[in-house]
């Protein structure tokens, strides 16, 4: 994940929420729809400033950039510095996972889905909200300055591409929800 740009730019990645509430809300609400009820302990990896993990009730976090996990602790966030591909958490800690808008960071993803895979106590789930590779929403972010500075460093995934990703490392596919080329994915571990 490149995190310096997050480090270096985290008031600018904050303010985007602001000035873009209304994409904001409904990528919130596309999520909420798609997850349901929360299984409690939840944890949401890439947490960044805390924007969807506070709406969500998920208290915990993992986050690489200190920036922007001060901002999520201000939000009532726990949270733990470090990296998807090997996280600092016991196996089968968590009932429910979520990842939004971070599998285009993640530089190993199938090594960060095996680990997801080893914390998920059995039959948890885990969901992940992505921007598919040639959607609308794609093209659109990537040529504004306000998202594309962030974005210009992603790695887009169709959305094919993503259900064989997650699902290989024992993961069983539950809903999917794709708007404009926003993807939001529940799977639940199998064992």
């Amino acid at each position: 994940m490149p995190v310096d740009i997050f480090e270096q730019f985290s008031d600018e990645y904050e303010q985007w929420f602001i000035q873009h509430h209304d994409e904001y809300a409904q990528e919130l609400s596309q999520i909420k729809q798609v997850i349901g009820d929360i299984s409690y302990p939840a944890l949401e990896i890439g947490v960044g400033s805390g924007r969807f993990a506070e709406p969500l009730g998920i208290m915990h976090g993992i986050e690489p950039s200190y920036s922007l996990g001060l901002m999520a602790k201000e939000r009532g966030i726990e949270v733990i510095r470090g990296r998807g591909e090997s996280l600092p958490v016991k196996s089968h800690t968590y009932h429910m996972v979520v990842m939004i808008t971070v599998l285009c960071f993640l530089e190993k993803p199938e090594d960060t889905f095996q680990e997801v895979h080893r914390i998920l106590a059995h039959t948890g789930k885990l969901a992940v909200a992505f921007i598919e590779r040639d959607g609308k929403i794609a093209h659109r972010y990537l040529s504004r300055p306000d998202k594309g500075r962030f974005l210009s460093q992603a790695r887009f995934y169709s959305l094919d591409e993503a259900i064989t990703m997650i699902s290989s490392p024992g993961f069983t596919l539950i809903s999917t929800d794709c708007r404009l080329g926003f993807c939001t994915l529940l799977f639940q571990k199998r064992e």
